[in-house]
């Protein structure tokens, strides 16, 4: 998978890396039989806006929609965020979503 964002720069100045994302990551973590590829895009953008990667979880928002994730359900997300991981996390998570959820207006 080719990378065009700042972070595929990333993979091409440390080569390591991106094998690591590539074997690792992409190749074995995300296709383990436990949780499905939607639960797991579910999962990754609660971890990413409890942590406040909110670069990181503006790309895995989008991903989610592409991937039958309703808006609603990334809503469902950003509250659910909020009370268990504190209102700034929520508010961040959010503002992460919001051409999202603005285009869906538009």
């Amino acid at each position: 998978m080719k990378i065009t964002s700042e972070s595929g720069r990333v993979y091409d100045a440390i080569p390591q890396l991106g094998r690591l994302r590539e074997q690792v990551l992409m190749g074995d973590v995300w296709k383990q039989p436990e949780l499905s590829y939607r639960d797991r895009i579910l999962f990754t953008c609660s971890v990413l806006a409890a942590t406040g990667k909110v670069d990181e979880l503006r790309v895995w928002m989008a991903r989610a929609v592409e991937n039958g994730i309703s808006l609603d359900e990334l809503r469902g997300l950003v509250v659910q965020v909020a009370f268990y991981a504190g209102w700034p996390a929520g508010l961040s998570a959010g503002k992460a979503a919001l051409e999202l959820f603005e285009a869906q207006t538009q």
